[in-house]
């Protein structure tokens, strides 16, 4: 099993992926607006599942046995809080209208891009020095 820190920046890389899928369909137009929002939601649902995880398991376990890192996660929690306004937005969006939903899909590619970074530049070596499972 490889280390918590090096699983997130995985998860992080999926997701990613998963949004360039998005992205590259919306953009090239071929898709059908009902199979592009059952990509978004499914997207949208992995996104929010990987934050709530961690805002309820891994973030108070992070900032009790690094105290150091509590703004930092205080930080990420707001970012969650954030992401989760604009993935509602996205959920909402109207596929065949491709130059807003192209905008949705920049702008939760833009902020999520900044967090991802932010997480794995903050948090990655505390996680892979952590034994896990936490519970």
């Amino acid at each position: 099993m490889s280390a918590f820190g090096t699983q997130l920046i995985e998860i992080h890389d999926w997701l990613r992926e998963q949004l360039a899928r998005l992205r590259a369909d919306v953009d090239a137009g071929v898709a059908q607006p009902r199979k592009l929002q059952a990509h978004c939601l499914t997207f949208c649902a992995a996104l929010t599942k990987h934050h709530t995880g961690e805002d309820a398991g891994v973030f108070p376990v992070l900032a009790q046995r690094f105290p150091e890192l509590k703004p930092v996660v205080d930080e990420l929690v707001r970012d969650h809080e954030i992401i989760t306004v604009m993935l509602n937005r996205l959920e909402d969006v109207d596929f065949t209208d491709r130059p807003n939903a192209l905008r949705e899909i920049n702008g939760v590619e833009a902020i999520m891009e900044s967090h991802f970074t932010f997480e794995e530049r903050k948090i990655v070596d505390a996680l892979n020095s952590m034994e896990f499972p936490v519970r």
